[in-house]
């Protein structure tokens, strides 16, 4: 008797409690439904829609650079070590014009290099024919070197002013959306009838989103940014110093650490030998 009544109790529990429970199910999801960025989003005005659409196209726009641009480093980092292997490695300078002719200047340490040449030798040739190629040899290889520099640099340095402006920006777009939809969320509140936390905490909460987004965008940028910038600092000193060995090589024929004078000792047999030794010494210097 006493089991068959339990069992009747659990079964009545169950019919009570199955509504409520379904009941507070639907208010929960609900709840959810109206609630999160698609909603705030679509409850939100021309305003807000517009700084979402503008934040989606600054986080596409760097996260294209950032591919592109690390692609490319890595790129021009291997490109780079393999022609300063061949070019040291190289018993003159036209076996570096041969290979730049056959593989083509496709870093910036080629592209300095088969400008280099090809200027030193133009200059050699034909001479001052042109107001830009005044001047001596040195002088005109100097001038072609360093504009081929400042165009590479130009080119590494492509884009990260994008980079820089997201970074700077996206936190004040998403913090001005957020400013804006708490605006119209209390101009709304206001205007209900019955003031209650669900009502003042939904809102808010969606609108707190956009700030979240702003910065989810310039984290990225910023960090990108950075690593670029000390990348093409460190690139370019390296070009710089390739350009000074570069330009000594072609002045002198020889490369920064070979081009030392040597003394060349003269072997002396007498008085008459050795003042002329000491004679060509002092002409040597």
């Amino acid at each position: 008797m006493m089991q068959e009544l339990f069992q009747s109790v659990w079964v009545s529990l169950a019919q009570v409690a199955g509504p409520v429970a379904d009941q507070a199910a639907a208010s929960v999801a609900a709840a959810e439904e109206a609630t999160g960025v698609l909603h705030f989003i679509q409850q939100s005005d021309v305003v807000g829609k517009t700084l979402f659409v503008i934040l989606a196209l600054m986080s596409v726009a760097s996260w294209y650079l950032i591919i592109v641009k690390g692609v490319l480093s890595f790129r021009l980092k291997r490109r780079s070590q393999g022609f300063m292997r061949e070019f040291w490695s190289a018993s003159s300078l036209e076996q570096v014009e041969n290979e730049i002719a056959t593989h083509g200047a496709r870093d910036p340490f080629s592209h300095l290099a088969s400008h280099a040449i090809h200027a030193q030798k133009h200059h050699v040739k034909y001479g001052a024919m042109r107001l830009e190629e005044k001047g001596s040899t040195d002088a005109f290889v100097s001038r072609i070197m360093r504009k081929v520099m400042d165009e590479e640099t130009a080119k590494l340095e492509n884009g990260l002013t994008l980079l820089a402006s997201v970074g700077s920006t996206a936190p004040f777009v998403g913090l001005f959306g957020t400013v804006w939809g708490v605006y119209h969320a209390l101009i709304n509140i206001g205007l209900s009838d019955g003031v209650t936390l669900n009502k003042i905490a939904g809102p808010v909460g969606e609108a707190l989103v956009m700030t979240g987004l702003g910065l989810a965008v310039a984290i990225p940028a910023v960090l990108a940014y950075n690593a670029f910038v000390r990348t093409n600092r460190v690139y370019l000193s390296q070009l710089d110093a390739f350009a000074h060995d570069l330009f000594t090589f072609l002045t002198t024929g020889q490369p920064v650490q070979d081009n030392q004078p040597v003394l060349r000792r003269v072997p002396s047999s007498g008085g008459g030998a050795t003042s002329s030794a000491a004679a060509a010494a002092k002409r040597e210097h």
